[in-house]
């Protein structure tokens, strides 16, 4: 990275936001981003507290493009009670459910991007029903299961443009470091013969839509 990106980048690094991502995974986001931004609006599914959001919708302002962020916010299947990634903090005092929204508002207000960010408080299959627009990026890390997570390639990765990016968190290729559903659908997508394969970065898959860029 330039020293312009790798200041945008520490600057979000030091923002107190909770997540689950590395930090050299966070950067090559953002330089993906940056380029996805240029194709088309990107979309991502699965925000939690909103870590990726930062690095996916600052390059989006960056380029005058919008982040469409997709989650529920009641946390995943890894989330709830119980569960090893379980925050009691992030559980609402009224409902007694997760409740990340409140989180990831802040997290928008903080990295000044309230203007670039356009949240979707649903499931990602609800989303899906009624969309139509065409897209430079789709980042999954949503629900870990392979049922989520095989429905959420099947549903969003049409979506992409040409030379677009279709990027997977949390692939592990040892069954004893982490699940499988994100590798799952990794290794579903480079099968289709519909993507260029780009070196990954630790757990974060990047593939290419094949058939040359398609901007705007």
């Amino acid at each position: 990275m330039g020293n312009t990106a790798e200041t945008t980048v520490s600057g979000l690094l030091a923002l107190p936001v909770k997540g689950f991502m590395d930090d050299g995974e966070a950067e090559r986001l953002y330089e993906t981003a940056l380029l996805a931004a240029e194709i088309g609006p990107c979309l991502e599914i699965g925000s939690y507290c909103g870590k990726s959001t930062l690095f996916l919708g600052t390059a989006c302002r960056e380029n005058g493009a919008v982040l469409f962020s997709i989650d529920h916010h009641r946390g995943n299947e890894e989330q709830q009670p119980g569960e090893a990634y379980h925050d009691p903090e992030l559980v609402c005092p009224v409902t007694g459910l997760m409740d990340t929204f409140r989180f990831f508002r802040k997290t928008l207000s903080l990295a000044d991007l309230d203007d670039t960010v356009i949240p979707l408080v649903c499931k990602s299959a609800l989303a899906a029903k009624s969309w139509t627009t065409p897209l430079g990026l789709v980042f999954i890390d949503g629900g870990h299961t392979f049922s989520a997570a095989t429905t959420d390639y099947v549903n969003w990765s049409g979506f992409v443009k040409a030379g677009g990016y279709l990027v997977i968190h949390d692939i592990f290729f040892d069954p004893d470091e982490g699940g499988q559903a994100p590798r799952h659908v990794y290794e579903l997508a480079k099968a289709s013969g519909l993507w260029d394969e780009l070196p990954m970065t630790k757990t974060l898959g990047i593939l290419r839509r094949k058939g040359g860029v398609q901007a705007g």
